[in-house]
């Protein structure tokens, strides 16, 4: 019995992750144009788009959202989202049929087949953002971007994951000497914005437990880091916590345009 998952893409310019196990296949986000997400699943061998049983939606930037109406209604495809995202996605996604269209409200938890997710809040500058944890037979997949900071419940709600995908979106240093005007860097550096490296490693210290193993950093900024510096920068920050990268767990990159592997978590 397993659950398995790819992200598919992450970063500024589009996110989906993929999440399967024996009975059920669900798309978290579809940031990328249906073309494109079409193609992802066919490098990650995910089978087809249209046999998934649903898109779960975390929150309705365009950078989650791009694809969404054009796969539901080409494969009459169920949507899940809270209300208030719901609402904001009106004008954004095109036409959807009311049969299509579901609500997973924050703090709650909805039964797939065989697999159980559950919604939680995170920090950022939209409607209702959420994101999802995955439990089937004792296994445990967070994922997590989209925040300005990772609050105490949060860090108990992702805790003891065997398998975390986790926002490290920017380098300070990059972000503030970069070319982004004020108003945007401090957006980000908000309590509604993205964590950083440094940031992303001090709550990955206080969420390891026992049983995790793969980190995946994610939605890193295209213009504001490098893969190389966040996973050293994370790196580093878990060392000051006498967590060593590639023994007790493994780090992971993530792309804009490059799925990873179809793994078990």
């Amino acid at each position: 019995m397993s659950l398995k998952f790819s992200v598919l893409a992450s970063g500024s310019s589009g996110n989906a992750i993929y999440v399967e196990t024996e009975q059920t296949r669900l798309l978290v986000d579809a940031g990328l144009s249906a073309k494109q997400i079409q193609i992802l699943f066919e490098k990650a061998a995910c089978g087809e788009v249209g046999d998934i049983d649903g898109i779960l939606v975390t929150h309705e930037h365009s950078d989650h959202i791009k694809g969404l109406g054009v796969l539901a209604r080409k494969f009459k495809l169920p949507i899940y989202a809270n209300k208030n995202t719901w609402n904001a996605m009106n004008g954004l996604i095109g036409e959807v049929a009311t049969d299509q269209k579901f609500e997973f409200e924050m703090e709650s938890v909805k039964t797939f087949n065989d697999l159980e997710v559950e919604s939680f809040g995170v920090s950022h500058d939209a409607a209702e953002p959420m994101f999802y944890v995955f439990h089937h037979n004792g296994r445990k997949l967070a994922l997590m971007t989209d925040t300005g900071y990772v609050s105490d419940r949060m860090k108990g709600i992702i805790r003891d994951s065997h398998s975390l995908v986790i926002e490290s979106n920017h380098d300070i240093n990059m972000l503030m000497m970069g070319r982004y005007p004020w108003n945007i860097k401090r957006r980000i550096l908000g309590d509604h914005g993205h964590i950083s490296n440094e940031d992303c490693g001090h709550a990955l210290a206080d969420v390891i437990g026992d049983g995790t193993k793969h980190i995946y950093l994610a939605h890193l900024s295209r213009d504001n880091n490098m893969k190389d510096i966040a996973r050293l920068a994370v790196e580093q920050t878990l060392k000051t916590y006498d967590i060593t990268a590639g023994e007790q767990i493994i780090l992971h990159d993530t792309d804009a345009s490059q799925p990873t592997k179809l793994a078990l978590v």
